[in-house]
């Protein structure tokens, strides 16, 4: 029967091992990625078992690449390279040549040629973005000056991975791949040309698509249907991609990458972006477990140095080499380490490079095999070196002569008190902030997505980035001194969470939530809530009472 639906059978086997390992990593601490990974490689050709089809497991990781790259563009903020451009643009080109160059020397020692060292290189340098976000907000560091500098240090790394994923299939025959060795000249005419087409493609989307992307959303949104905009904007992201393949010849992940960017040029893109998630983590889910089933665990056995080698450049070699950088441009030991450890894992990019690298016939299967075991040792072993760097912190704070200074924003909200804390910043969250101020209570914002805060008409209002349900937000929010706490979000069991860990902070808050049934109610109320309105129901009462 399995047989007779691969598609469906590998779909729901990828998604449902996913979700089981992941949630065991999650429960270990660890990145749920790890174990989207495992369950890739349970289902992959080199464990015993379901074997799930890879040749329709490539086409749903293209689909899962399209998306992970359209999520970048949606997030790209200029503005904050900007802010840290004279660190993190440098600092990230010469981290990237020189782990280059580690990776190079590991393949050169053991007889590699010159194009495989350079693919093989190249994975080594780049880190993963979902983790490097994901320890960053578990550790408040967000909206701190070194957090800063090492997203604008990720952001400069993936836009030299996406040239990268332009100019290496042009470049193919000449590193060793498929397609014919040219001449010099034959090489510069290919690099002008596919630099021409891109300059087009960037040209056009800047000129054209900055203007008719977010003009079609803004018609899309005025019909009132949720289900069309939804539509609207996977069809951008999607099409985007293949029409800048087929139309310029770059890569799927430029072409998604712009059309990201062209949409967060639109008032809707955090809309569109809370839209587009959840097909985005699932087609992302996919990805990692495509790139699994790629990986054979004997490689461990048959090549222990060689992996050990491989981990060694991930977590040390990069790591020293960021630290001494950051250094040399004059900043704290605090932030060189902290973006040091940030920086010590690889990621998405680097199974994109290992996956082209493979396609076009540049790399060979040890070398995937070596990226992929160094990406899953150096995920696992990132929490790891982030506990180092906090065993440190006492050390470097008397050593610097006390912590990093606290930006205006986190004074804000230490000097709060009788507050209210708002949960939560979305379209609900806006409506209840302005009924606040015009009720002249102060209040403060708990956000996870730093684009809205940043968005925010007042930028005067005191906000913490980070889920409010990690470990000192609430905190961070002044949580002992609030006398409100009003949750927008709709995830009622995260509430309910919250409601319980406020109490034990402030047994006399106030807290109102909100929910989408009458179940949801009793569940919030059963936890703690003063007050859980039910949004139809709240709506409904409103509309009588404007009618009385």
């Amino acid at each position: 029967m399995l047989e007779q639906t691969p598609l469906i059978a590998t779909i729901v086997g990828g998604i449902v091992l996913a979700f089981i390992l992941g949630t065991l990593a999650n429960k270990l601490r660890m990145p749920p990625l790890i174990g989207y990974l495992l369950a890739g490689i349970v289902v992959g050709p080199f464990t015993p078992g379901f074997v799930a089809d890879s040749h329709l497991a490539q086409e749903l990781a293209e689909i899962g690449v399209i998306l992970l790259m359209f999520g970048v563009g949606l997030h790209f903020s200029l503005k904050d390279l900007l802010a840290v451009k004279a660190i993190a643009i440098p600092g990230a080109v010469l981290q990237i040549v020189f782990a280059t160059l580690l990776g190079m020397g590991l393949t050169w020692a053991i007889g590699w040629p010159l194009g495989e060292g350079i693919i093989f290189g190249l994975a080594l340098s780049c880190a993963s973005t979902v983790v490097l976000l994901t320890a960053l907000q578990e550790r408040r560091l967000m909206d701190t000056r070194r957090g800063q500098i090492a997203i604008g240090w990720l952001v400069v790394e993936d836009i030299i991975m996406v040239l990268a994923l332009v100019l290496i299939p042009a470049l193919s025959g000449l590193l060793g791949g498929r397609g014919e060795v040219q001449s010099t000249t034959q090489i510069f005419t290919t690099l002008a040309v596919t630099i021409g087409k891109v300059i087009a493609f960037v040209v056009v989307m800047l000129v054209v698509g900055k203007r008719a992307i977010p003009w079609i959303l803004e018609r899309i949104a005025a019909s009132g249907s949720r289900e069309l905009f939804g539509l609207s904007v996977l069809s951008i992201a999607l099409g985007c991609a293949l029409g800048s393949t087929y139309l310029f010849g770059v890569s799927f992940a430029l072409g998604a990458f712009f059309a990201g960017m062209m949409l967060a040029e639109s008032d809707l893109s955090h809309r569109a972006a809370e839209e587009s998630l959840p097909l985005r983590e699932v087609f992302s889910v996919l990805f990692f477990v495509s790139v699994g089933m790629l990986f054979d665990p004997s490689i461990l056995i048959r090549e222990p140095l060689l992996v050990f080698a491989t981990v060694f450049i991930i977590v040390v070699g990069k790591s020293i080499v960021s630290l001494v950088l950051v250094v040399a441009f004059g900043r704290p030991l605090s932030t060189a380490l902290t973006i040091s450890a940030s920086l010590a894992q690889i990621g998405e990019f680097s199974f994109i490079l290992a996956t082209l690298g493979i396609s076009l016939g540049i790399l060979p299967t040890t070398g995937r095999d070596l990226i992929l075991a160094g990406a899953l040792i150096s995920i696992i072993l990132n929490p790891l070196v982030f506990m180092g760097l906090d065993y440190l912190k006492p050390w470097l704070d008397k050593r610097e002569g006390g912590s990093e200074p606290e930006t205006g924003n986190a004074v804000k909200c230490a000097e709060q008190h009788g507050h209210a804390i708002l949960v939560g910043y979305g379209e609900l969250g806006r409506l209840v902030g302005e009924e606040l101020k015009a009720n002249n209570i102060p209040f403060v914002i708990v956000e996870d997505h730093p684009d809205i805060i940043d968005d925010m008409r007042n930028p005067e209002i005191p906000a913490v980035y980070g889920h409010a349900a990690a470990p000192g937000v609430l905190e961070d929010a002044n949580i002992r001194e609030a006398r409100f706490l009003i949750l927008t979000i709709s995830d009622v069991i995260v509430a309910g969470q919250l409601i319980v860990e406020a109490r034990v902070a402030n047994p006399g808050i106030t807290v109102v939530g909100r929910s989408a049934t009458d179940v949801e109610r009793d569940y919030l109320l059963e936890h703690g809530a003063n007050h859980a309105l039910v949004s139809k129901r709240a709506v409904a009462k409103n509309l009588v009472q404007l009618l009385g």
